[in-house]
């Protein structure tokens, strides 16, 4: 806003570069009271609210910027003698009970600031074995819609879509093709490379691409403390996939939900690789047909091989560190809401070589807060210059490291059936063998 003090201002940028800081928040809400800007004030303190509910400060300046009546600072009068009981004195008020005061309607003005604290006891109760009252448990998994999100969308990385068109896409756009060449619409793709390179976002892209719904699921989804009831999530899932065809079902993190059955411990954990493989195969001949899944993993030796059978997760594919093109792109859209000023981004680019898009993400929140605390010792607001990002990508070492000195062993001496030439070409192109 044009008529905002500097300091305003500079505290909406500070709030903006670390919105979990309460204080600094509701310093904000003060000076926008101050100002008579009401509303802003109430915003603020709400959100505030919303990150420490307890807070004494945010709850009386919520107050005060709503125009409630403020409790008094004195200390309060010696209570007066209680007539109900001879020579005791009388309760003090709680001001909290006030009945003068609207409390339904003040719960009302700040209804869509505040969520509730508490369910409103509606939902569907659970039964004694925990798996709820509903009797088609497919019901509880949501499936995304269509999403808008395309390979286009994802920057650089032409060698993956390549791939992804050569050995998913294109059978499942033709299907006269697919017909003639009798090639079915079973099997999956396993994704594999070092974590926070986009694996998740590739599949995402994937069901953009083909029109489908998008189911993803974690191990944290399935496993359940009843016996059986692990089993049945596996299997809710995919019979909602197939409901809802076509659908992309994404395993994220394989290797924790389908790992090894030799090397686990626990019986649940192998029901519920016997479950997956159950699904993976069909019900029925063609029963999976318009259910697309995909899986995601950093380690893919350690999933169980049975995953990787025909007609199962049959296909791999790696997904290697962002390279310039999508470097560039990652570092632009997360620089696109921060002030920044005369940045290099080429210089940039160059200087973050095998980082992951995690670590570009790092990046830029670093060379963020360095600029915010100078901003904050000299009260002036200053943009993030290419010093600051050269400065936090030096301060960062890529994540990725640690996975290709673990990869190269096992793509070296356990690389049976040539699953893992493409990481040989690339650590040799690399120089990291």
């Amino acid at each position: 806003m044009s008529d905002e003090s500097p300091l305003i201002r500079s505290l909406r940028a500070a709030v903006a570069a670390a919105p979990d800081d309460v204080p600094l928040r509701l310093h904000l809400a003060e000076l926008l009271l101050q100002a008579g800007r009401d509303d802003e004030a109430v915003s603020e303190a709400a959100v505030a609210l919303q990150h420490a509910p307890g807070d004494a400060d945010a709850r009386a300046l919520m107050g005060r910027a709503m125009g409630l009546p403020q409790e008094p600072t004195t200390p309060p009068a010696p209570a007066a003698p209680d007539p109900r009981v001879p020579g005791a004195p009388r309760p003090a008020e709680d001001p909290r009970g006030r009945e003068d005061f609207d409390w339904a309607a003040a719960e009302q003005e700040v209804g869509g600031i505040v969520p509730p604290r508490f369910v409103d006891g509606t939902e569907t109760p659970l039964t004694v074995d925990g798996l709820g009252d509903d009797p088609d448990g497919a019901d509880a998994w949501d499936v995304d819609a269509p999403g808008a999100v395309r390979l286009a969308d994802v920057g650089g990385m032409q060698e993956v879509k390549d791939r992804l068109e050569a050995a998913f896409l294109a059978p499942m756009r033709n299907p006269e093709l697919r017909k003639l060449y009798g090639k079915s619409l079973r099997g999956g793709l396993l994704l594999y490379g070092p974590p926070g390179c986009g694996k998740t976002f590739i599949a995402r892209a994937v069901a953009g691409e083909l029109g489908a719904g998008f189911l993803s699921i974690s191990l944290s989804d399935i496993l359940d403390m009843y016996i059986g009831a692990s089993e049945k999530n596996v299997h809710d899932i995919f019979e909602t996939a197939r409901a809802q065809a076509p659908c992309v079902v994404f395993l994220d993190e394989l290797d924790a939900l389908g790992a090894k059955r030799s090397r686990s411990h626990h019986s649940g954990l192998r029901n519920v690789v016997n479950q997956l493989l159950t699904e993976l195969d069909g019900i029925a001949a063609d029963s999976n047909d318009g259910v697309f899944v995909l899986a995601a993993t950093n380690v893919p030796w350690d999933v169980d091989i049975a995953l990787r059978r025909p007609g199962r997760l049959d296909r791999t594919l790696l997904v290697l560190p962002p390279d310039a093109t999508a470097r560039e792109a990652i570092l632009r859209y997360h620089l696109r809401d921060r002030p920044i000023e005369a940045v290099d981004l080429g210089k940039l680019v160059k200087a973050t070589e095998d980082f992951s898009g995690a670590d570009l993400a790092h990046v830029c929140e670093t060379a963020a807060e360095t600029a915010l605390l100078d901003s904050a010792r000299t009260g002036t607001v200053r943009m993030i210059d290419t010093r600051d990002l050269m400065g936090a990508a030096r301060q960062i070492r890529p994540s990725t490291d640690p996975w290709f000195a673990a990869a190269r062993n096992v793509a070296t001496f356990a690389n049976d059936g040539g699953m893992y030439d493409d990481l040989l070409a690339y650590l040799k192109r690399k120089r990291k063998l």
